[in-house]
C-alpha cells in the first residue's frame, strides 16, 4: 500500500499532533507518515515537537491575510505543493473555507472535545466546550473525530468516545480526562482507518470496514 502523507495543523501546544508521532513511532498509523506541520502562528510549541522529530515545518500566518477566503486559498496551495492525503486539525484554531474543503473532499480530519452535535459549532473550542458541558450537568461527555466540511464541526462523524463527568470537574480537569482518554486514542485510530482505505462516507454517514 502506497504511503500516505499526513499534513498537521496546529495552532498551539501540539499534544494532539504528539499522540499522532507517538502512534506513528509505535506503526500505528497504517500507511500514513506525517509529512508536514503547518502551524498558523509562529511560537506554537507544536512546531518544536514537529522539529524535535524531524518532521517538516511550514508557518501560514492568519494575521498576514485580510480574510478567511485569501488565508484558506495559500493554504489549500501549500497543502497541493505538501502533496497532502490526508489533512489533520490538531488544535488548529482558523476555519478554513470551502477553498480547502473542496480541494480535499473527505481528506481532512478535526478532533473536537465533546459528543458531537453537543456542545459544538462556532464558539465552542478550548475549555468554552468543557464550560459548556459542566453549566449544562452532563454526566458524560468525551471527544469526536469527524470530516472536515466548510461548515464548523459539522461534517461526518467517523469515531466518538465517551467519558464520564466527575463530581467536582472543572473545565480543566475535564479537559485534561477527555484528551488524555478519548482525543489520544481515537485520533490516531481514525487516522489509521482512513490510510489503510477503511472509510467509506454515503449520503453525509461514515461506514467504517471491519
Amino acid at each position: 500500500m502506497n504511503t500516505k502523507n499526513i499534513c498537521v495543523l496546529v495552532s498551539g501546544g501540539g499534544t494532539n499532533l504528539q499522540a499522532l508521532i507517538d502512534a506513528e513511532k509505535r506503526g500505528e498509523l497504517g500507511s500514513g507518515k506525517i509529512t508536514c506541520v503547518i502551524a498558523s502562528k509562529t511560537d506554537a510549541y507544536a512546531l518544536e515537537r514537529a522539529r524535535t522529530n524531524g518532521i517538516k515545518t511550514r508557518i501560514l500566518i492568519r494575521k498576514e491575510y485580510s480574510d478567511i477566503a485569501s488565508y484558506s486559498k495559500a493554504m489549500r496551495d501549500i497543502l497541493f505543493e505538501e502533496k497532502a492525503d490526508l489533512i489533520v486539525y490538531a488544535g488548529f484554531m482558523t476555519i478554513l473555507d470551502e477553498n480547502v474543503c473542496d480541494a480535499f473532499p473527505n481528506k481532512m480530519i478535526n478532533v473536537h472535545p465533546a459528543l458531537i452535535p453537543s456542545f459544538c459549532g462556532k464558539g465552542f473550542y478550548g475549555l468554552h466546550v468543557h464550560e459548556a458541558a459542566l453549566t449544562k450537568g452532563v454526566k458524560v461527555s468525551g471527544a469526536t473525530v469527524h470530516f472536515v466540511t466548510a461548515e464548523c464541526d459539522a461534517g461526518p462523524i467517523i469515531l466518538q468516545k465517551a467519558v464520564e463527568v466527575k463530581n467536582g470537574d472543572t473545565p480543566e480537569t475535564l479537559q485534561k480526562r477527555i484528551m488524555e482518554n478519548a482525543e489520544w486514542k481515537i485520533l490516531p485510530k481514525a487516522v489509521q482507518l482512513f490510510c489503510d482505505g477503511k472509510i467509506t462516507v454515503k449520503d453525509g454517514v461514515t461506514i467504517i470496514k471491519e
